[in-house]
């Protein structure tokens, strides 16, 4: 059947965090155009101007639902700028390990709960796979689904243990942590980690972590899934032997532009992170060009977006979020606005932190297959190998008779920011303050990046890029669209601002 449509057709996603609306032109069964239209109101950044100048800590992680500790970390270290202290080693021990907590949990569930489930959709009823991607995934039933709900609800009561809850905790002060964890807490935070990492190498990779981690290649990866029965069968084995079947592989390359915040900050002194640095990366790669990223060249744009219009995009510190809505626009589409680097359109999550952190066997990927649907949602089921060993060792390194907080004297008058790799990519918060209140806040997110309207170029935003080319076999149920958007890991929560009422 060959469909020809003159008018977009819309597209409105569940399974993603908030309400994500995508419109498409589908000529000859294939995807001519797109529009990514963040529909729902957020009051985030406007609430917080006027209150006081550690309300951010306990407000915006309760921006996302999922992410709440990426956004807690990017808060303190925009007040850590400001009042200029470092926190002690152990304090970013343990930040660090919550963050990584939470990513994990992030990657698992989205990987199993999330794209996995899509198997068992009815376009792939005649596939040699489909019973067993029933069998693993159906909603509620299947095997990896009642596993995955388990251990990942297991990995988050490390985040309850050193940070009181999850989510929407608020242990991270300037200058520390607000708590000093006992030796308990850190063994049960080893036996958690233990566990599920036990559970991961078993049931996701089928192989232990070591194992994975001497993949360097795509032949390499082809090797090690005829090693044996167990690469094969784990749920790792099944998304590579279904994503080829169904040729995952030759969809939803974009721009080729990756940008990563690198991971946290790094502890001083001894500490026995060499061999992982290279994960914490910050830069951006634009097609085959790495750089240093300086945040002086990130702006947003709004074109495009239901937001008053001004000249060209503005860098954070100068952002404007004043929503603007009228009948009669016809123009502009989506409450996200639309970020750049350099004016240029960026990709970010964990391929990007792959790229940019030069992971040898995720170059060749892109080498061979392109930044496709399949590759993007590969680096996010395999990130946990890197994450797990790096917090078992630094969990190794916590020194429970030093402190955990540097004395910090009341925020300042000043301007800073906090940039850090949430799960879904690069998250920076920008904050004024002024007489011992927010002056000004701005927070560009992970989704806001990848699922952005045009700029005032008219640049599309990397997945609407991605999906432009896509073939459709059948517009009614266009599963090979949601493939792609799904490998970003859409979070509209985050991505979309306020419109007030008046």
């Amino acid at each position: 059947m060959v469909t020809t449509l003159s008018t977009p057709r819309t597209i409105s996603f569940n399974k993603v965090q908030g309400d994500l609306e995508l419109s498409v032109e589908i000529t000859d069964n294939c995807v001519t155009n797109a529009w990514s239209k963040g529909t729902m109101y957020r009051g985030f950044e406007n609430m917080l101007v006027g209150r006081g100048s550690r309300d951010g800590l306990v407000l915006t992680p309760r921006v996302c639902g999922m992410c709440g500790i990426a956004h807690l970390f990017a808060a303190v270290k925009s007040l850590e700028m400001i009042c200029d202290v470092t926190p002690p080693n152990n304090a970013i021990l343990v930040r660090n390990i919550t963050l990584l907590a939470e990513h994990i949990q992030s990657d698992i569930r989205h990987a199993v709960l999330i794209f996995l489930k899509d198997f068992t959709n009815s376009a792939y009823s005649e596939t040699p796979l489909y019973d067993e991607a029933v069998l693993r995934y159906e909603s509620f039933h299947g095997s990896s689904i009642i596993e995955t709900i388990r251990m990942t609800k297991k990995i988050l009561e490390v985040v309850a243990i050193l940070g009181g809850q999850w989510p929407n905790s608020s242990f991270m002060v300037p200058g520390g942590i607000a708590g000093t964890p006992s030796y308990n807490d850190l063994v049960s935070c080893k036996y958690i980690i233990n566990l599920f990492r036990r559970w991961y190498e078993e049931q996701i990779l089928g192989c232990s972590i070591q194992r994975w981690l001497e993949i360097q290649s795509e032949a390499d990866l082809q090797r090690w899934m005829n090693e044996n029965e167990s690469h094969i069968n784990s749920d790792l084995g099944f998304f590579i032997r279904f994503s080829h079947l169904v040729d995952l592989h030759k969809l939803g390359s974009g721009f080729g532009n990756f940008i990563s915040f690198g991971e946290q900050q790094l502890p001083d002194g001894k500490l026995n992170i060499n061999s992982f640095s290279s994960h914490f990366t910050r830069g951006v790669l634009t097609g085959s060009i790495s750089q240093t990223l300086e945040q002086k060249n990130i702006s947003e744009h709004v074109t495009y977006s239901h937001f008053k219009d001004y000249a060209g995009g503005k860098h954070p510190f100068d952002g404007q979020t004043d929503p603007h809505v009228t009948r009669y626009e016809g123009v502009k589409y989506s409450f996200a606005k639309a970020p750049r680097y350099n004016d240029l359109p960026y990709e970010t999550g964990p391929l990007a932190q792959m790229l940019v952190g030069k992971n040898r066997l995720f170059q060749d990927l892109i080498n061979t297959y392109g930044s496709s649907a399949y590759v993007r949602q590969l680096s996010r089921i395999a990130r946990p190998a890197i994450l797990l060993p790096i917090m078992q060792s630094w969990l190794e390194e916590i020194d429970h008779k030093a402190p955990y907080y540097t004395t910090t004297r009341e925020i300042a008058d000043g301007q800073g920011f906090g940039l850090v790799e949430a799960s879904r990519g690069a998250l920076g918060h920008w904050v004024k303050i002024a007489n011992n209140q927010i002056a000004h806040y701005q927070i560009i997110t992970p989704t806001t990046w990848n699922g952005s309207p045009r700029d005032q170029h008219n640049t599309r935003g990397p997945w609407e890029e991605a999906v432009v080319g896509t073939p459709v076999k059948d517009p009614d149920n266009p599963i090979e669209i949601e493939h792609i958007i799904r490998s970003f890991d859409p979070c509209q929560v985050c991505s979309v601002h306020m419109a007030q009422k008046k």
